[in-house]
């Protein structure tokens, strides 16, 4: 099946659900990891599911950097998660999480994780609480799922670069073009790659833009929070992963075109964010 390109015009005939009233009603989300030397992961996930629309966010990091968290962004909630000597969360029973799991709309799993025990016991707290909440898996919580052995909820989408892709193929390497199909097809979920997003019944698209500056620290953080932030809001898995992976490259042929092909920060991406909705018709 041929992938469908993700034009403005195919964006506007495919429009996004209506989000208003309060913030519990435009969905929440939780961002799940946040190590001790990778805290900025969670909040630039957190910064890009508000600008696309969440309407409440926690961040659940390392113990010993929630409160710089919480002063960094002052519009999240922040759980701490304990954490071995390094740093790292343990995914042992945190104080609220479980409760968070069970009240937001959707959990994005793995930005900042940096160890694999404490990332596959928090990716298995999730999958086995997150009752009716859509399910994003990124970085670090993705290398370790193949040795779950679980089966996804119905709502999950999976954000692998190409190297992570590889790993959950158990390949070397991975063709750009249909990376995103082939995973989709074993782990049965929706999965956005290297521009491409594929749906496991066969349902294909790639975003008519992007640029190489997107292969900077942190995009793929953007990417997921974005994706989140729609899936919170309503979205199934594969509309969440068209409109998030387009207005994300989208955002970095603007910043291309502002600043130069290369050097612009992935914190930057999450302000043309706003401006790409209307734009698309949102």
């Amino acid at each position: 099946m041929s992938a469908t390109p993700l034009t403005p015009a195919e964006l506007r005939g495919w429009p996004l659900p209506e989000r208003a009233g309060s913030k519990d009603d435009r969905g929440g989300v939780l961002v799940i990891g946040g190590a001790r030397p990778t805290p900025g992961a969670v909040l630039l996930a957190g910064a890009a599911a508000l600008r696309i629309g969440a309407g409440r966010l926690t961040l659940a990091v390392a113990s010993s950097v929630a409160p710089a968290c919480a002063a960094q962004f002052p519009e999240a909630g922040v759980l701490s998660l304990p954490e071995d000597p390094d740093g790292s969360p343990t995914g042992a029973d945190a104080p609220r999480l479980a409760q968070e799991i069970a009240r937001t709309d959707a959990v994005v799993v793995g930005p900042g994780l940096d160890e694999p025990e404490g990332a596959a016991a928090l990716l298995s707290t999730v999958l086995a609480t997150a009752d009716g909440a859509a399910v994003l898996i990124d970085a670090f919580a993705l290398g370790v799922l193949p040795g779950l052995e679980v089966e996804l909820p119905d709502r999950t989408v999976l954000t692998p670069n190409l190297t992570e892709a590889a790993r959950l193929l158990d390949q070397e390497q991975v063709d750009p073009q249909d990376a995103a199909a082939r995973v989709a097809e074993r782990y049965r979920a929706v999965v956005s790659c290297a521009g491409q997003i594929a749906h496991p019944d066969g349902r294909r698209w790639t975003t008519a833009s992007g640029h190489p500056g997107l292969g900077t620290s942190g995009s793929g953080d953007v990417l997921s929070g974005a994706i989140g932030g729609l899936l919170a809001g309503g979205c199934s898995p594969e509309q969440a992963a068209a409109w998030g992976t387009a207005v994300h490259a989208t955002a970095g042929d603007r910043l291309a075109a502002r600043i130069g092909p290369l050097g612009f920060l992935a914190r930057e991406l999450t302000e043309d964010i706003p401006g790409l909705l209307v734009e698309f018709g949102a």
